[in-house]
């Protein structure tokens, strides 16, 4: 990162030329894994988190939260927008001013729709937003602050910078590539009302698999980059998986007879990040509403359906 701060003015400079800064942040839901690509591939959808961040005069921090999340999440420190914001603002080297934050929150929380890592992003995009013309960011520093707190980079790389994005490690940090997906790829979010927690899905992934499952993985995930991005009528040969989702089934029992359902019909159906979602990736958009309509008729519990666009832009964050 770059500072643009005088030489030893000191973080106490930097936070003063922050009073009156005020900005307004757009942050994607995503899908990660998209069957194969475990912990690897994401994709970002339009559905979005918006935010409103501003400098307060007055001491202290104010939380407003609506729409999902609201009257849930913690309104302190313990906010995970606002904990992003601080981390961000702790690598810079700059003081953390009293803050107001207004979230408006559409992305469902513990859904295995990247609710975690856009909130994360969210307060990185913001704090990068308020810190302008003070300290600069270059994209792999971004990803490697949001990682920093999510763990992984495979929810926090698309939220940050849209569409399809491979996502890995190096000993320098997480690295990113940005893929644009074609444009007959329609993506369908099959949500339920309950919520599943990606510890526990973790948790479930045992610490070896076979060599030919692995070999059948990336097989799939090299098939899954062409699909999404040159060749959607190959989609569901790609997103067959062996390496984690039938690990995790048995935790999420009406995910896994819905995907069943849609796979023995045709549909390319996955578990959207750790679950209990269902990403179904479409090639085309009356493929996509076929889906629907045998859900609606055949599914046995509850399903809320979001035909949803892939996001190309990513998080955006503008001064108010």
């Amino acid at each position: 990162m770059t500072a643009a701060v005088e030489a030893g003015a000191g973080p106490e400079a930097g936070a003063t030329s922050l009073a009156g800064r005020h900005v307004l942040v757009k942050v994607p839901a995503t899908s990660a894994n998209l069957g194969p690509g475990f912990d690897t591939l994401g994709l970002a959808l339009a559905r979005y988190d918006d935010l409103e961040v501003s400098v307060r005069d007055a001491p202290g921090l104010d939380i407003e939260v609506h729409g999902v999340g609201e009257g849930e999440v913690p309104l302190d420190e313990s906010h995970l927008v606002v904990r992003a914001i601080a981390h961000t603002f702790a690598r810079a080297g700059v003081a953390l001013p009293p803050l107001k934050l207004v979230a408006h929150n559409r992305i469902p929380h513990g859904r295995g729709l990247g609710s975690s890592g856009a909130a994360i992003v969210a307060g990185v995009v913001a704090a990068k937003g308020l810190l302008e013309g003070i300290v600069e960011f270059s994209a792999d520093e971004l990803l490697d602050l949001a990682t920093e707190l999510e763990g992984h980079p495979d929810n926090v790389a698309p939220a940050l910078f849209g569409g399809l994005t491979i996502a890995w490690v190096t000993p320098d940090g997480p690295r990113h590539k940005k893929l644009i997906v074609h444009r007959g790829v329609s993506p369908l979010v099959l949500v339920p009302e309950h919520e599943m927690s990606t510890a526990l899905a973790r948790s479930l992934q045992p610490e070896s698999v076979p060599h030919e499952d692995a070999v059948f993985n990336v097989s799939r995930s090299a098939l899954l980059i062409a699909a999404l991005i040159q060749s959607p009528e190959l989609l569901f040969q790609a997103t067959e998986d062996k390496l984690h989702q039938h690990y995790r089934a048995k935790a999420m029992p009406e995910t896994d007879r819905l995907i069943r359902m849609l796979r023995e019909a045709g549909h390319p159906a996955v578990v959207s990040g750790a679950g209990p979602s269902i990403l179904v990736l479409a090639s085309d958009p009356s493929e996509r509403a076929a889906a629907i309509a045998l859900v609606e008729a055949s599914a046995d519990t509850a399903w809320q359906a979001l035909p949803l666009a892939v996001d190309f832009k990513g998080a955006t964050v503008q001064n108010a």
